[in-house]
Parts: C-alpha cells; structure tokens; sequence
C-alpha cells in the first residue's frame, strides 16, 4: 500500500464510490435545516456500521433527521418511544399462542428494522436497554428458542434529553460504551430558526424520494474498509487513548486527578472506524490526522470517567479530549 500507484488508485476509486454521500447530504438539507453535524454522524454511523446516541433538547430534529435518512435508503425504520413500564419483549418481540394452529408463533418486535429509533432510552429500565443493546453488539435476537439475525444494515440511533432526570434510568458505562459516537447537538442558529419557522407554517410536507437501496449502504461499507490508514496514523489513534488513561506521560499531570477511568479498546476501534468513514465522506482514499480529530470529541466523550475533582471544578470530557489532542503529538 505504501507506492503512490496504489493510495492514487485507491483515491480514484473512492472518488467514484462516494458520490452517493453528496446526494445524501443534498436530500437530508432539504428536509433539516442546519444541523450538518448531526447528518454527518448518522452518515458515520452508517458506513462504520456503528450506533450513535445523540444528546439534545426536545424539538432539535434528532427524530426527523434518522426518519428522513431511513427514507432517502428506503430501508425499514421503526421508532421505540422508551418508557418505564416498557418490557424487553415489546422491543425484540414475544411468542404468540396461535389457537387456529394450536402452536406457538414468533412474533417479531419493532427491533427488526434496519433503522431503529430508541427514543429517550434512559427512560426505560435496565432489563430494556439490556435487551437492546444485545441486539445492538450481537446483531441477533433471540425469541423463546430460536435465534434470528438482524437485517443489514442495522443502525440504533438513541437520543436522551439531557436535563431531565426525573424517572430516568442512566445508561451505565459499559452500556453506553457499545455506541459508537455519543453526538451532543446544540440549537440551531438565528438565520437556520426563521428558515425553519417558514419551511413549517406553509404546511407542505417535503417528499423524500429513495436515492439508495440497503444492499448499497452494505457494498459501500466494503469500500470504507479499503480506505488506507498509515502506521503513523494508527499510532496517533493509540496515544490519544492511552493519554485518556494514563496522561501523566503526555505532559498532563493535571488531568490525572481529573479522570477516574480512561477510553476502553473499543475507543480505540472506533476512532480507527470513524476517521475512515469520516475521510470517505470527504471523498479522500487514505485517513490524515484531521479526520481523527473530527471524529476524536464524538468517539471519545462518552468514555472518559469523570472524578469527583472534575464535577467539583466543572470540567467536562470534552474539555478533557480537547486538552488530550492539543498535547498529543501529531504525526
């Protein structure tokens, strides 16, 4: 891989390959205004093959953007309102008594879909986020005795409403460490506002027509894998995570005090991933630091522990990943 022949090749092939992402974009900006963070994380997830949790107020179009995307892949999307009295089976399904063939039946939950919408999961209790994030990990549910695969592609997108917190169940770490990218979105600015007040009083409702089928989403995913990621780059991705760990050896004693836990090995797999989706949806063969800073606040925000002196001096994991990539070397 390392002859410029080869990274030219690749670039060429995946110029062609990733034409489909600005029909994308085009289609999902009709619909959303602004927001062109959220809509580049969904397109992250979706190629990397990982599950994004999006933090944000009620009303900023987190239900809208997957809904609109799910259509314009005209794939199967369900949404799952999460509630406290929500049980596991009213997620994957349940068997039925059929009385008419004196057997019982599969009943298959709203899981089976390839766009699953988990809204407010921390809603429901631990028994139902279990249930789903098995599903999530294992891409497979089963039912009584029989084990059914997930269609292709599989994609949970999980919002949580991060100022309420009465009746909530938080996720637990090692729950939330099976997402992929945890994606805080913000309100929109004051031009994007009146374009949204104007594109909802006419009462026209925008017509999304399918521009992919599912089985692209899968071929495309292929290509990503292709994308090129140099030693250096890789070595890049495993000091930002060790400095999550251990930062007194990059020059942040500071931070020692500040982090009760660092990023896991999945933090590690899915900064790899997302630079790679993130440098194909910029239409690029080979992954540059930039990307892995793209990608490093999403990847990483939800996997950094907080000790009791970061809350008491009110510094976030983000300020910490910022800290972490201002200091570690890039290459």
């Amino acid at each position: 891989m390392s002859s410029t022949i080869d990274i030219r090749e690749l670039n060429e092939m995946i110029e062609r390959q990733s034409g489909f992402i600005t029909n994308l974009q085009a289609g999902m900006d009709q619909v959303i205004v602004g927001q062109k963070h959220l809509v580049e994380s969904l397109l992250i997830g979706l190629l990397a093959d990982g599950h994004v949790l999006l933090e944000g107020l009620p009303g900023l179009a987190k239900t809208l953007a997957i809904k609109t995307l799910s259509e314009l892949v005209d794939a199967d999307f369900s949404r799952i309102q999460f509630t406290p009295d929500l049980l596991p089976a009213d997620v994957v399904g349940t068997m039925v008594y059929s009385q008419k063939s004196e057997e019982f039946k599969v009943n298959r939950g709203p899981i089976f879909a390839n766009f699953v919408l988990a809204d407010e999961i921390n809603r429901a209790p631990a028994k139902v986020q279990s249930a789903l994030l098995e599903a999530m990990q294992e891409r497979q549910v089963t039912i009584g005795k029989e084990t059914f695969r997930l269609p292709q592609p599989f994609l949970v997108l999980a919002t949580q409403n991060p100022i309420e917190q009465e009746g909530t169940y938080p996720l637990p770490e090692a729950q939330v460490d099976r997402f992929m990218l945890k994606v805080v979105i913000s309100y929109p600015e004051l031009s994007e506002e009146k374009r949204i007040i104007r594109q909802n009083i006419t009462g026209e409702k925008i017509k999304v027509n399918p521009l992919l089928k599912p089985e692209e989403i899968v071929e495309a995913r292929k290509v990503v894998r292709q994308v090129y990621i140099d030693e250096k780059i890789e070595q890049y991705i495993v000091d930002i995570v060790f400095a999550t760990r251990f930062p007194e050896k990059y020059g942040l004693n500071e931070l020692k005090e500040m982090i009760s836990f660092g990023a896991s090995p999945r933090a590690s797999i899915n900064l790899a991933l997302a630079a790679r989706a993130y440098a194909f949806i910029k239409r690029r063969g080979y992954v540059i630091p930039e990307d892995v800073r793209a990608v490093a606040h999403d990847v990483l925000r939800h996997r950094i522990g907080l000790s009791y002196e970061a809350e008491a001096s009110n510094m976030t994991s983000d300020e910490i990943v910022s800290l972490i990539l201002n200091s570690v070397e890039v290459p």
